[in-house]
């Protein structure tokens, strides 16, 4: 490997965002995540429910009444 043209590599502190403190390798020396293990629903089998309401019903006021008229 050349010399001088890699980053340092540091033990990283991540921080996420439910409280979950760990280390890891990086070239950053802190890092902030929204999500970790330890809170995502995939690894804790607990469905989180983010507000996503609201969508399709906003959809509908916009083009759903200009859709039966095209048919």
């Amino acid at each position: 490997m050349k010399k001088g043209i890699h980053p340092e590599y540091h033990v990283a502190d991540v921080k996420c965002a439910c409280g979950n403190e760990f280390q890891v390798g990086s070239t950053l020396k802190t890092i902030k995540v929204e999500i970790c293990s330890q809170c995502h629903p995939f690894f804790t089998g607990k469905q989180k429910l983010v507000d996503t309401a609201g969508r399709v019903e906003k959809f509908m006021r916009k083009y759903g009444n200009t859709l039966d008229k095209n048919k």
